[in-house]
């Protein structure tokens, strides 16, 4: 086997730079706390590593060969880089621990979690904070490969999802409740929709995508059999006309008059109360939800896990 295919052990190259700084077999071995016969076999395991010799032992003290010359500078920049590295591995290890990350669905990170965190921050220091905002089974898969700590969602208690059903722990934060809602209807009438639930043989809708958490309320309560005491409107009267995953964007097509969209009255709260936006259907069609945070079930750190504990108070105040 040829010396560059030979195993290094990087205690050798500490005994080579005391040897170097010394001179003496005897009195570096003692700086390195090793036996003098253990620490020649280093210094020896290290030469056929490079493949010469790197102290000529004929010289008292020890002197360094034109090939141990040459390598010690280098060596002395590789260990220094060695240890630069292994510093900022640690820093960054510390910043990621120290760090707070959360999921959240994109109509909740614009609405209810800059306030709810506003709170939070009043009474626990938060620090270094990192969110990102996206569908709601992005926001599952970031919690599932532990690249967040939190998911922050709507939910509804007769439908579960994968982080329910995965027993991932969770805290109900609030509520809000999903609206059907239109454009108002030309003729000017107060409240009334251009597109009403009932009105018409089949109502233009516009539909969360299969990744969207309300997507997968809206599929699993809007059904034919679900209660609905005060009108005769079946699914069937709903024609599904767009799709995405975000509420945003359904908001904005809802006010362009495409149709009627189901979105979180946390959402459309100015619309509603200057009128862009109207019900497009009585009460009965209101779907409340929960708005709720899921934790990582396995232990976080020290200030995950107080956070934690101050939503836990919060949440059961």
């Amino acid at each position: 086997m040829g010396p560059g295919n030979r195993n290094l052990d990087l205690e050798w190259l500490e005994d080579f730079i005391a040897l170097a700084e010394s001179g003496n077999f005897s009195r570096a071995a003692e700086v390195r706390a090793i036996a003098q016969p253990a620490f020649s076999r280093h210094i020896r395991g290290l030469e056929d590593w490079v493949g010469t010799d790197l102290f000529d032992r004929s010289a008292h003290p020890a002197a360094l060969t034109v090939a141990g010359q040459r390598f010690l500078p280098l060596l002395e920049g590789v260990l220094a880089d060695l240890e630069a590295a292994r510093i900022k591995a640690r820093a960054a290890k510390d910043q990621e621990e120290s760090t707070l990350r959360f999921a959240a669905t994109h109509a909740l990170s614009m609405t209810f979690f800059p306030r709810w965190l506003a709170g939070v921050e009043s009474r626990l220091h938060i620090g270094a904070l990192q969110t990102m905002s996206d569908s709601f089974r992005s926001c599952e898969f970031l919690m599932f490969q532990r690249k967040v700590q939190f998911v922050i969602c709507h939910g509804h208690k007769q439908v579960a999802c994968k982080l329910d059903e995965q027993e991932y722990p969770r805290l109900l934060l609030g509520s809000d409740v999903l609206l059907p809602v239109s454009v108002p209807h030309p003729d000017g009438t107060m409240g009334k929709a251009l597109h009403a639930i009932g009105n018409k043989p089949q109502v233009p809708m516009l539909a969360y995508s299969q990744d969207s958490g309300l997507g997968l309320i809206m599929r699993s309560l809007l059904r034919p059999g679900m209660p609905r005491s005060e009108r005769n409107t079946s699914e069937s009267d709903l024609h599904e006309v767009f799709t995405a995953h975000h509420a945003v964007l359904l908001k904005t097509m809802a006010l362009e008059g495409r149709g009627v969209a189901w979105l979180p009255h946390s959402l459309i709260e100015s619309e509603l109360a200057n009128g862009s936006l109207v019900g497009a259907g009585p009460q009965t069609w209101n779907i409340p939800v929960e708005i709720r945070m899921y934790r990582q079930r396995a232990g976080m750190s020290e200030k995950a896990e107080a956070l934690w504990e101050l939503a836990k108070v919060q949440a059961l105040a």
